[in-house]
């Protein structure tokens, strides 16, 4: 059910928002799955990141598309929540991209609950006409 509220937020969103170009349009929806595949834990995720995508997480630890799919298949984080709450700079140059945002993101890490605010900093690059996550920076907020 949140992943039908979801899709119809966003083609509100993107239906109604005439001042994003086509192109933009096609990230935005990728920024919107990038979020709803996480809340929902749903590994469908790593379609989304080129082969070569880096995070950096809040907690200092990088990693890549291996380590990442190991550690969210594995369980070890679970998300039970991840909701942007505002879009900070937004940015299109030739095949690159980069987002600036604040999320809200709830979940359990080994079983234990956290809750934090990110600001998140992220690189797309469009690959064969899909944006692709390139790399992803995020930094706690108190």
């Amino acid at each position: 059910m949140r992943f039908l509220t979801l899709l119809f937020c966003l083609f509100f969103f993107v239906g109604f928002s005439q001042t994003y170009s086509k192109k933009e349009k096609a990230l935005l929806i990728q920024v919107s799955k990038l979020d709803s595949l996480m809340e929902n834990n749903n590994s469908k995720i790593l379609e989304l990141f080129s082969d070569d995508v880096s995070f950096g997480h809040s907690n200092g630890w990088i990693q890549n598309k291996d380590d990442f799919k190991k550690d969210f298949e594995s369980g070890k984080v679970k998300y039970q929540s991840v909701k942007q709450t505002e879009l900070k700079e937004f940015k299109i140059k030739n095949k690159f991209a980069n987002i600036r945002r604040i999320i809200a993101v709830k979940g359990l890490y080994k079983n234990e609950t956290f809750e934090m605010k990110l600001s998140v900093l992220e690189f797309w690059i469009q690959q064969k006409g899909i944006w692709k996550l390139w790399s992803r920076q995020s930094v706690s907020l108190k």
